[in-house]
């Protein structure tokens, strides 16, 4: 009733996988009797049912042997008529026609393959051991002459021929064989075989006129080193060295010519003829390419050190270095501290023509973008090729070449360098071409200004006397960079250690009026000590208040302070040299510094009270100094005046936040409370209070 329709009259139960219940086992203590896993195999090997072969036919009658034969013919013929590309078939075809004696059928069969598939050469070796397994020779011949003339490139159709002539003691049909072979240009191999074929029956003069033909067929070194071993094994060392001769003269632009200089330089060097060997290697090492002379320069260098002097080492050492710099310089070309290692082993070896050799192809690898930081190593080459040219080679001529052209390679549009220019007028200062010299400073001005090159310039001149020329270059100077005020600084000195004190005041006013400076600070310091050094108070007075004007930094209020503490009284500016003796006058002088600095210091104190309140620190600093100066006044001074109004330092915590503006805790630093904050916060009041009476109780508990 709960059949499934699609089941037909089955239901699912009856269709359900049944599987076994899973066995459970109640007693787990092991058993009396113990079996080996060894004991199981043995079992299972015993049980097993045995192989079933089929009987053995035992042929009795010649009618049965026939009936036999005529079946399995009919087998194998139907086999090979499925598969007729199937070359065993055939061959298991053949091999039973064999076994039956029936050498004409298996011949039949061998030919009707052939016409199958010729080109298989594994049939005709098959095909002709057959003939030759049961000595017939003329049978064989006829083969193998087929073989090799369908397949003449399979050399293993030739050996097979060749070894049977061999066998048979027939050697003229086997130098006949080889003889044909030759004529199509086989391998290597195939000539060596002849030649070790005439070897074996003493023919020396037939295998050395083999070998003429193989190293004309095969003009490689290999084949020459052969043929040169070949004859210095038989003591010809004359004719050996003719052969290494004649193949350096024709072999020697070969890819694979380091292995020829190789070996005919360890022959020389078997021969005793070190100096040949040397001279091998040395003529090897200059024509061969570095890349494909590793080898030759290991072998130059264990040759060096078994037979040369000390210098012949170094050569060799120094040609095996040459060659790892050659290799790293033709990996990557802009690599420029490889360079300049090749550049010192080349210097250290002394050849000239070397040495200029290394740095033409050095510098001819430009950088290939026109960016200052990929040019600041490359310049080096040019500078070290110079002063090589200059100090150690004593060519003037060249070394004035190398600055020219180094100057003409760089892009000054872009980027410049001063150290080349300045080299490059050094140079024709010390050769006295003083017109050369100039001539190229103010190209450099002209071209890529900088600072040191005006710098180097001025100086020059200024040595040279020509006052008339430093002024020029500091105009120039001055016009290319306006804001410079070391430039400012050192014409404005250079003018007063002329005396020229009017022009080095103008200089100085022109500076301060330039609308941007890059350290003013620096040249208003000069401005003001000028002024000093020249005794003029009353104008360092007006310089302070209008450097006030501009800035009312506390360095320039403590400056300003100080030198009124310092500077001379009214009636020292009318009369600077005459020194006061009365004690009197020197106090009331004293007096009026003490006035003026103190003046100072109360504007700068009342404007950091009024103008700037949360400049609390520089504020302390300030009252900080006006209390040294006012203890360094001695009695006239006034400590007093300066105390009560020295704020008093309190550490307070103020909250942190992080970068994204969450609270991030507390962090304490330090502030200062003036005496008129605390009359200003009752707050203030109640902690001051606060710490008078803390500071009672200390003092009572120490009691």
């Amino acid at each position: 009733m709960a059949s499934d329709p699609n089941l037909g009259f089955l239901t699912k139960r009856d269709t359900e996988v049944k599987l076994p219940r899973p066995t459970r086992v109640k007693n787990k203590t092991p058993a009396t009797i113990q079996i080996t896993a060894e004991q199981i195999l043995r079992e299972a090997r015993e049980r097993q049912e045995p192989e079933i072969r089929p009987p053995k036919q035992k042929i009795t009658d010649v009618h049965e042997l026939a009936d036999y034969r005529l079946r399995k013919r009919k087998e194998f013929e139907d086999l090979i008529r499925r598969a007729r590309w199937n070359a065993g078939a055939w061959v298991k075809y053949a091999s039973w026609e064999e076994s039956q004696g029936d050498f004409a059928r298996a011949r039949s069969v061998w030919e009707r393959v052939l016409e199958v598939d010729y080109r298989n050469p594994t049939l005709w070796l098959k095909y002709a051991e057959l003939e030759m397994r049961h000595r017939f020779v003329n049978h064989a011949r006829n083969v193998w002459d087929r073989a090799v003339a369908l397949l003449p490139r399979v050399d293993q159709l030739w050996y097979k021929y060749i070894h049977m002539e061999e066998m048979l003691g027939n050697v003229a049909g086997a130098r006949q064989i080889f003889e044909r072979w030759m004529d199509w240009h086989p391998d290597t191999q195939g000539w060596l075989s002849y030649i070790k074929f005439e070897l074996r029956y003493n023919e020396v003069d037939r295998a050395r006129a083999i070998y003429e033909r193989f190293v004309a067929d095969h003009p490689r070194p290999s084949s020459f080193i052969k043929y040169a071993k070949f004859e210095a094994k038989r003591g010809e060392i004359s004719r050996a060295r003719a052969i290494y001769e004649r193949a350096v003269d024709l072999l020697s632009d070969d890819e694979d010519a380091e292995q020829l200089f190789v070996a005919f330089a360890e022959f020389e060097e078997w021969c005793k003829e070190t100096e040949r060997a040397r001279c091998i290697y040395r003529f090897a090492l200059d024509h061969v390419p570095k890349g494909r002379a590793e080898e030759l320069y290991r072998k130059y260098v264990a040759f060096e050190k078994q037979y040369g002097d000390r210098k012949g080492i170094e050569d060799a050492i120094v040609s095996k270095r040459r060659f790892q710099y050659e290799e790293e310089v033709r990996k990557n070309p802009l690599n420029y501290d490889c360079w300049f290692d090749y550049i010192r082993l080349e210097e250290s070896v002394g050849n000239k023509d070397m040495v200029r050799e290394v740095y033409e192809r050095a510098i001819a690898n430009v950088p290939p973008a026109e960016e200052k930081r990929y040019w600041q190593r490359y310049i080096y080459l040019w500078i070290n090729y110079a002063l090589y040219e200059e100090l150690d080679a004593q060519d003037m001529d060249r070394t004035s070449e190398v600055y020219r052209e180094c100057l003409k390679l760089i892009p000054h549009k872009k980027f410049s360098f001063a150290k080349i220019w300045l080299m490059a007028a050094q140079f024709e200062i010390r050769q006295m071409n003083l017109k050369g010299a100039r001539k190229i400073l103010g190209n450099a001005i002209g071209m890529a200004p900088k600072d040191k090159i005006f710098k180097k310039y001025i100086e020059i001149e200024l040595q040279l006397g020509n006052i008339t020329r430093c002024r020029t270059l500091y105009q120039k100077y001055l016009e290319w960079a306006p804001a410079n005020c070391y430039a400012w600084c050192k014409y404005a000195e250079l003018e007063r250690s002329l005396s020229e004190t009017e022009r080095a005041r103008a200089l100085f006013e022109l500076a301060i009026a330039q609308p941007a400076l890059d350290m003013p600070e620096l040249l208003w310091k000069a401005y003001i000590d000028f002024e000093i050094s020249e005794g003029e108070y009353e104008r360092t007075r007006q310089l302070y208040e209008r450097l006030l004007d501009r800035t009312k930094h506390l360095k320039v209020w403590i400056s300003y302070a100080m030198f009124e503490a310092s500077a001379g009284g009214e009636d020292e500016e009318t009369d600077g040299e005459v020194l006061e003796k009365n004690d009197i006058h020197n106090e009331e002088r004293q007096r009026k510094r003490i006035e003026r600095s103190r003046g100072v210091f109360e504007r700068a104190f009342d404007y950091f009270r009024t103008s700037a309140p949360e400049l609390k620190e520089e504020r302390a600093m300030l009252l900080e100094d006006w209390l040294n100066t006012e203890s360094s006044f001695g009695s006239l001074g006034d400590v007093s005046l300066v105390q009560k109004k020295l704020p008093r330092k309190v550490k307070k915590r103020r909250p942190i936040s992080s970068e994204d503006g969450t609270p991030a805790g507390f962090e304490e630093y330090i502030d200062y409370i003036f005496p008129d904050e605390v009359a200003m916060a009752p707050n203030l009041k109640i902690m001051e209070a606060a710490y008078k009476w803390k500071r009672q109780k200390l003092g009572a508990d120490d009691d």
